[in-house]
């Protein structure tokens, strides 16, 4: 029977280049010269440190967009609220997510059940197997998955025939 999983993964290496490249840029620019800004990228969050809150905002700006150009998709990060850190600074934690939370997995499922589709969808873990008798009916799921607006980065992988 063929089958495939709907996961949201994200390329940890390239989310760390990106900091990186964010980092140097934010070193080289003159308007944060002499301030006590940094970004440190720990496999789940970046903690994105300031003087203020303008250039804080500035600093995310900068990184959002080099992991635009690296290939990650904005919506796998997730920038938390803006609070007072300790020394007139201020921070913000942008967790990277990855894998399909258990309430979102839940709305793909029922998204694929109410479309009447003749597949099954099972949640596995951090992700959804999707099985049905036609290769045809897996690739409408894939078509219709990709119509929808879940707020996460939608990848398919091990498509079986």
């Amino acid at each position: 029977m063929p089958s495939f999983d709907v996961v949201s993964e994200i390329d940890k290496q390239e989310v760390d280049n990106a900091v990186n490249q964010a980092t140097k840029e934010v070193m080289q620019r003159y308007d944060f010269k002499g301030t006590k800004t940094e970004i440190k990228y720990d496999k789940e969050n970046i903690h994105v440190v300031s003087d203020n809150e303008t250039k804080l905002k500035a600093v995310v700006e900068i990184l959002q967009t080099k992991a635009m150009r690296r290939g990650i998709d904005i919506k796998s990060l997730s920038v938390g609220k803006i609070e007072p850190a300790a020394g007139s600074l201020v921070k913000c934690d942008v967790k990277v997510l990855e894998g399909i939370e258990t309430e979102k997995a839940k709305k793909l499922t029922s998204a694929i059940k109410d479309s009447k589709m003749k597949v099954q969808a099972q949640i596995q873990d951090n992700q959804v197997r999707v099985t049905g008798k036609k290769k045809d009916d897996l690739q409408e799921v894939m078509e219709l998955l990709r119509g929808l607006d879940f707020e996460l980065p939608l990848q398919f992988k091990n498509f079986r025939d």
